[in-house]
């Protein structure tokens, strides 16, 4: 039994050993991620990675390998692409199971477009029908739209089941591990990953070094979640660099990934810590907890009995928006309910009186090619009763520059005393500026299903995801 065990761990290996050097070969732009991954053999059903290294049963391998000869490398590559999109390692997600299968579904479409014979698997012809399907209806099949898409649909767990045995290749229970083994010289680890969510338990890691460390925890031992998660983001952003040549290469072939590693790689944006940038210094009642000198305090409360020596200050300065523009394109190809969404999330930041003043200057315009409305907003009552009954006007062609003609006016007017900055919420096409106001500009864009275009060299521009602004 043990000589039958051996024997299959040695062969599994061989097995592993070209699937890897077969992807290294055919697509050399993944050999950064390949580098940093060994694999070993570990008690698991199947097959699976949590970042640090693929662990596998060899029992399973040879069984695959045995049936159709392609799968393992398949597999192993799909493995790699969860990797590099991060999908292992993911923040709060609602349906773990409907995540597990986007991201199966995002990897799938991306290998059978690189149209490789070596990486061929009878599962494509299956998936053939539910691909074309969402191509229909999600412009770009990566696993955050796949994902929303399916959530949408409201999918049950009989359908979720049913999709995903189509798409299946390794096991993400490892993903929500709270705790992820580490090897021992006699090759004992713990956090082994069983079948299903929640089965993680103790087991026999079999490739020990014999050095303190096994396999599994070469390339990233000793790693925590951020430190894996930023090691893998370099490794993200050089694939992409060297997918450049290799696009170049195949042609569209790599499409999908291409799109997938630019979603992932894409720099993130907080709204909130963006509209800070417009604040300028103002004197708040508020404890001003750096100057205050505790020691004196309870002295004084000791000494004189609740009687301090030092009163705390009750003024501080702190950054704080107080003047501000925000301009509404509501050209005809601006969508009504992503602008609502958008001053609904701004209204709701604007709440908070740490950060913006109790009484501000805002002024809310909507222009398509003309100004069409303008209302100033001069407490957190009047923009209460704004957001109740707030409509849009215009729907004409797109021209930023009577809106900036107008706001030029107000500053002229002394209508603003420090006006810091002006938000223009657009889908982009239309006429820019020639040159730069006296203001800091930006321009925020919804990512949808259209190109966002460049803005000028003077200005900002900021692109959130429609689920930024859903998440009110």
């Amino acid at each position: 039994m043990l000589a039958r065990i051996e024997k299959a761990k040695e062969l599994a290996k061989e097995v592993m050993k070209i699937a890897r050097n077969t992807i290294l070969v055919k697509l050399r732009f993944l050999d950064i991620a390949i580098a940093e991954m060994d694999a070993s053999c570990f008690e698991i059903e199947t097959i699976a990675t949590n970042g640090r290294g693929i662990f596998y049963n060899p029992f399973y391998i040879l069984k695959s390998y045995n049936e159709e000869r392609y799968v393992v490398m398949r597999d192993y590559l799909h493995m790699l692409l969860h990797c590099v999109f991060r999908h292992n390692l993911i923040g709060s997600i609602l349906d773990t199971d409907l995540w597990d299968l986007a991201c199966d579904v995002a990897v799938e479409n991306i290998i059978n477009e690189l149209q490789e014979q070596s990486i061929f698997a009878k599962r494509q012809s299956k998936q053939l029908s539910e691909i074309t399907r969402l191509k229909s209806k999600v412009k770009y099949l990566t696993a955050e739209k796949i994902y929303n898409f399916y959530l949408s649909e409201g999918l049950d767990d009989e359908q979720i089941a049913r999709l995903r045995e189509s798409f299946l290749a390794d096991d993400h229970t490892i993903w929500y591990s709270p705790s992820e083994g580490n090897g021992n010289g006699n090759g004992e680890g713990e956090g082994k990953q069983g079948k299903g969510k929640g089965q993680q338990g103790q087991g026999q890691g079999q490739d020990g070094n014999g050095d303190g460390s096994s396999d599994s925890s070469q390339g990233f031992g000793g790693m925590s979640r951020q430190e894996l998660e930023e090691r893998w983001k370099q490794i993200s952003e050089y694939v992409q660099a060297d997918l450049e040549s290799f696009s170049k290469q195949r042609g569209d072939t790599a499409g999908s990934l291409i799109q997938n590693i630019k979603e992932v790689n894409r720099e993130r944006y907080d709204y909130t810590t963006f509209l800070k940038k417009f604040a300028t210094m103002n004197e708040a009642m508020k404890i001003n907890d750096d100057e205050f000198d505790y020691i004196f305090y309870t002295y004084g409360l000791k000494l004189y009995e609740k009687m301090p020596l030092v009163e705390p200050l009750e003024y501080k300065e702190i950054k704080q928006v107080k003047d501000f523009a925000i301009i509404i394109d509501t050209s005809g190809s601006v969508i009504g309910p992503e602008v609502q969404a958008f001053v609904q999330k701004t209204y709701n930041i604007l709440k908070n009186e740490e950060s913006f003043a109790k009484r501000f200057n805002l002024h809310i315009i909507q222009c398509d090619a003309e100004v069409q409305m303008d209302v100033k907003i001069t407490s957190q009552e009047e923009l209460d009763a704004y957001i109740k009954k707030m409509t849009l006007h215009g729907f004409g062609g797109t021209d930023f520059r009577p809106a900036f003609e107008y706001v030029n006016k107000l500053v002229a007017d002394k209508e603003f005393t420090n006006l810091k900055g002006v938000i223009y919420f657009t889908d982009g096409y239309g006429v820019f500026p020639e040159r730069k106001p006296d203001y800091e500009t930006a321009f925020l864009f919804v990512r949808g299903d259209y190109d966002i275009p460049e803005v000028p060299a003077w200005a900002i521009k900021l692109v959130l995801d429609k689920e930024d602004l859903d998440n009110l």
